[in-house]
């Protein structure tokens, strides 16, 4: 079975009709995964409640006490905005805490599975930086979650490869200090938030900018995954790789310049796996709603194609489509 970590409570998050980061970007994602024929593979787990995590300790590990106050404060005063694109609506601050929830509870899952696991939330988070929410982000999941694995038993390293098409500036900042961390972004250039230059090391050599052309196709990115990504990553050795998974560098995307098409999602995920079976991917961008599913299909369907062959391989005697 491949987890998925989600709730119905994600779809509550209100940034208005016409926002590019709205609910029906989970649902689109939910309907395509149901299309599948693999369907009955998936295993559906709820994120573990608020109340019942501390999350609170981890948030302020990456963010500024006084950011963490203004969207509570912003959020119980009914709502308002952080910038231009980043909106808090009356249920923004509970639902981001409950989306870093999830994140952890990705940590957990692939820790514990020795295998991958995807964490369907919202909002997305790697523009989040220590004190300024961008880019739709309230909280910088993927950083906050690879700060999360550092603290568990024998995890020494965590790497976060970021393949949306927007540079991870959150996520960057946030833990290019650490050097048990490394960060791996491949992202369009010129392009919003203009960050994210090749000559950005890290304070350790544990960052990689890889800024690519408009209209890069999956030749392109190919490329710089086996020439750059991979040696990156071999070289890191990470016990866990945090996958900030956005999908908005598809072609059919409105917010952005490249050529991928949903498929090359799949090839991209081919890549990873053989670099750990300890994977979280989380959603971050993806706006093209038939793209989206698509791509996210694309994604698990390589990790379900890779465990089948897996078991094969050890004389496995199990039918195909079985978990």
């Amino acid at each position: 079975m491949f987890p998925i970590i989600y709730s119905e409570r994600f779809l509550e998050r209100d940034n208005g009709r016409f926002h590019p980061e709205r609910r029906e970007r989970l649902t689109a994602i939910i309907e395509a995964i149901n299309a599948t024929n693999w369907a009955d593979r998936i295993q559906w787990n709820a994120p573990t409640p608020v109340d019942r995590r501390e999350v609170l300790p981890w948030i302020q590990q990456a963010h500024a006490q006084d950011y963490i106050n203004l969207v509570r404060q912003i959020a119980e005063e009914g709502g308002g905005m952080l910038d231009m694109d980043t909106l808090v609506c009356p249920q923004s601050y509970e639902i981001a805490l409950l989306a870093v929830s999830a994140w952890l509870d990705g940590v957990d899952r692939a820790l514990n599975d020795n295998s991958p696991v995807f964490v369907l939330a919202r909002p997305p988070g790697h523009h989040a930086e220590r004190k300024m929410g961008m880019g739709f982000c309230l909280f910088s999941n993927a950083a906050i979650a690879a700060e999360y694995a550092l603290t568990q038993p024998n995890i020494d390293r965590v790497a976060i490869l970021d393949w949306d098409v927007h540079h991870g500036n959150g996520t960057q900042h946030i833990t290019e200090s650490n050097p048990r961390i490394a960060y791996c972004s491949l992202h369009q250039s010129p392009g919003y938030p203009y960050t994210g230059r090749s000559e950005e090391r890290g304070m350790h050599e544990n960052v990689l900018n890889i800024p690519l052309s408009p209209r890069s196709t999956v030749t392109e990115y190919q490329t710089a995954f086996e020439g750059q990504v991979i040696p990156f990553l071999q070289n890191f050795q990470p016990d866990l790789l945090v996958v900030s998974a956005g999908y908005d560098a598809n072609r059919d995307d409105p917010l952005s310049g490249m050529d991928l098409q949903p498929q090359d999602y799949g090839v991209f995920t081919h890549l990873i796996l053989p670099l750990t079976h300890r994977i979280v991917f989380g959603l971050e961008g993806g706006y093209d709603l038939p793209s989206l599913g698509k791509s996210v299909v694309a994604t698990i369907e390589s990790c379900l194609t890779a465990s089948y062959s897996k078991r094969q391989e050890a004389g496995g005697r199990g039918k195909k489509g079985k978990p």
